[in-house]
């Protein structure tokens, strides 16, 4: 891979989910979200590191001083080949796969360098659809009631066929009321807002939009998936306190209360990959039994706009 090949890359950190995943189902369902965490980081991380690549992660598991593996700026890869940018969640979902519930993912995403945004670790406001809209459809600054109509309008639908996702948290009542004062439905969900954009995406989700608060860093994660497919994503980072704001500072966040589109997050073509831990609405979950383990993949390219889905099934190691 001397040469940057969106297909060959896209394949090759599929390798990589889906060990992180195997190694996290290991322990799915034992109350332990640390110890499926790491195990997960651990996976993701040797697997990287036999890719031939210059990499860096620009969204990882914090920075140096907070964590001691895939912290923002690590290099990883062999360190020859091309230069790439990584961000990722080795285990998106530690709450549910500590208690076996439905979405946890392990997830990817990979673009040439300076191609993904350098986003803090702080809490992002975040709206997102699928494909197949009027550019500028969707807007941030609106009510939540207003982007269900203009969405009803485009889909030449009555507004209560509209399914919006929506993070089960009290921060998100205001937006819950206003869908539902225009009769909009509304899916909540515990955990995994990554899994909760996706799902815009995929028609049989029965998902049309995405709104609420969650993390920046998973916000760059979705919109890379969304680029994949022509989707519309707009963000605005969101501080709690002034550390916040310094950290943001670092890196170079001047604009606090910038709203940020698709390709502000994205710029260039982006690969996506997540393989499920738990099954759930995206992906199905990891297997094992009888010697092997099997997985499922998602494989996202915007360079092809190719989405391929991979089923592997590997000898058990122990």
């Amino acid at each position: 891979m001397s040469d940057f090949n969106f297909t060959d890359l896209g394949f090759a950190l599929a390798r990589v989910t889906a060990s992180a995943a195997a190694a996290a189902w290991k322990l799915a369902g034992r109350g332990d979200e640390k110890a499926a965490d790491q195990a997960a980081v651990d996976a993701t991380r040797t697997g990287l590191n036999a890719i031939p690549m210059r990499g860096r992660i620009v969204i990882g598991e914090g920075e140096r001083d907070e964590a001691p593996m895939l912290f923002i700026g690590e290099a990883v890869g062999t360190g020859d080949g091309p230069e790439i940018d990584i961000a990722l969640d080795p285990l998106e979902g530690t709450t549910l796969t500590a208690k076996a519930m439905a979405n946890a993912l392990a997830v990817l995403a990979a673009a040439p360098r300076g191609g993904l945004l350098h986003a803090p670790d702080t809490y992002m406001d975040k709206i997102a659809i699928g494909a197949g809209y009027p550019a500028g459809l969707i807007d941030l600054t609106a009510p939540a009631a207003e982007n269900a109509r203009r969405l009803a309008e485009a889909k030449g639908v009555p507004v209560a066929e509209i399914c919006a996702c929506v993070l089960d948290r009290p921060r998100h009542r205001e937006i819950i009321e206003s869908l539902r004062s225009v009769g909009a439905r509304v899916a909540l969900i515990s955990d995994g807002d990554v899994a909760g954009v996706i799902a815009t995406t995929r028609l049989q989700s029965g998902i049309d939009m995405y709104l609420g608060q969650g993390g920046a860093p998973e916000g760059v994660l979705a919109a890379a998936a969304l680029k994949c497919v022509g989707g519309q994503f707009q963000g605005r980072l969101v501080f709690r306190n002034d550390d916040e704001r310094a950290r943001a500072a670092r890196i170079g966040v001047s604009d606090f209360d910038r709203v940020y589109a698709l390709d502000d997050l994205v710029p260039n073509h982006a690969i996506f990959v997540a393989t499920g831990v738990t099954s759930g609405t995206l992906l199905d979950g990891v297997e094992m039994g009888g010697g092997v383990v099997e997985t499922h993949t998602l494989v996202m390219n915007s360079e092809s706009r190719a989405i391929d889905e991979i089923r592997t099934r590997l000898p058990l190691r122990p």
